[in-house]
């Protein structure tokens, strides 16, 4: 799907742009994710699972800009990838009113309004597409996005226990959460 980009003002004052991933972005993007993974446990991938080519990547976003079901977009600042959000929406007839939604942040892009400016594009949408439940996981122990997921009208509904494995052996439940939109 494609969007319209959008120009943003963060916190500290500087400009970002909220736009669709290009096929060029493809390292940088792979950069990105790495970075992000190897920052928390609260992905569901690790830097080292992460092992994509650049062309791979491409290919990967060109699907996606083509895709009439899923909307990725990401946040740049000063040239470089700050965080990304997606959402998919359902096709069938019995659960077309659903979609999913994911986003991540590089730490160093925390708290300057970026993860509540994607989340606000995607409830829009999602509205404008006639959704009326966006849902999301999120991992146990990550307070910033619970309150992230909180303040733009996401609640807790259910819990899939010991849901992730980290390295060292601990489980971690996951938190299903859902924005009402109607």
């Amino acid at each position: 799907m494609l969007y319209a980009q959008k120009q943003i003002t963060l916190k500290d004052g500087r400009r970002a742009t909220i736009r669709n991933p290009r096929e060029s972005d493809a390292l940088a993007m792979i950069d990105y994710l790495k970075t992000c993974a190897r920052e928390t446990d609260f992905l569901l991938f690790t830097e080292e699972e992460f092992d994509i080519t650049p062309e791979q990547e491409a290919a990967f976003l060109r699907q996606i800009n083509d895709s009439k079901t899923t909307l990725m977009l990401v946040c740049e600042v000063d040239g470089e990838l700050a965080g990304n959000c997606q959402i998919a929406f359902q096709t069938r007839r019995k659960v077309q009113h659903r979609a999913t939604v994911a986003i991540a942040l590089v730490s160093r892009f925390w708290g300057l309004g970026i993860g509540t400016a994607l989340l606000t594009q995607m409830i829009a949408l999602a509205r404008a597409q006639g959704v009326c439940q966006l849902e999301l996981e999120v991992v146990e122990g990550n307070e910033r996005a619970m309150g992230l997921y909180r303040k733009v009208g996401f609640e807790v509904f259910g819990e899939r226990p010991d849901a992730l494995r980290l390295a060292d052996g601990t489980m971690r439940s996951t938190y299903l959460m859902r924005n009402v939109l109607i």
